[in-house]
């Protein structure tokens, strides 16, 4: 349904960083100007907040540095695709796309889940809310747990405003 095989593979942290650095040779950047982890935290930002690469190229494309991540972005999800691979944060973004772009889907696996807990509410981002928004749809079961004053990863996009939004 996502236009992968089903075989497709997961890259591990160390199979990211190996396509990231031929990704910044193919687009002639210094790796000590763009260091390998910084290009990965700003890919993962930009996919934990739904950010495609082509949107993530218009937003930036005015800033010299964010521009060149960009490029190594867009480049980066081809070789992925080329590759059959998703990298973990894929895995969030797929699920995504399947349920919003498959209502049957999303209606199986919401009907399959009538009551939905999650714990530690305040460290879930963008795209953590918008499934778990996603897997409540049918039944509107949710109960979450979490303290404000305990996010502690707002460094990977965690939002503690989410607790707030998530009566509404």
């Amino acid at each position: 349904k996502l236009e992968y095989d089903k075989n497709f593979v997961i890259f591990d942290s160390s199979d990211q960083k190996t396509l990231i650095k031929e990704c910044l040779k193919e687009v002639n950047l210094d790796e000590k100007l763009f260091p390998v982890q910084y290009i990965i935290a700003e890919i993962s930002k930009a996919k934990n907040s739904l950010v495609e690469p082509k949107e993530y190229l218009n937003t930036y494309q005015t800033d010299f540095r964010l521009s060149k991540v960009g490029a190594v972005y867009s480049l980066y999800q081809k070789k992925l695709k080329l590759n059959n691979a998703l990298d973990f944060d894929d895995l969030l973004v797929k699920t995504y796309e399947l349920f919003t772009k498959n209502p049957d889907i999303l209606d199986f696996y919401s009907r399959r889940f009538e009551y939905v807990l999650v714990d530690e509410f305040q460290d879930t981002n963008k795209i953590q809310y918008d499934l778990t928004k996603l897997l409540c749809s049918k039944y509107k079961n949710l109960f979450v747990v979490g303290d404000e004053d305990q996010s502690i990863y707002s460094w990977r996009g965690a939002d503690f405003t989410n607790i707030f939004n998530i009566s509404k």
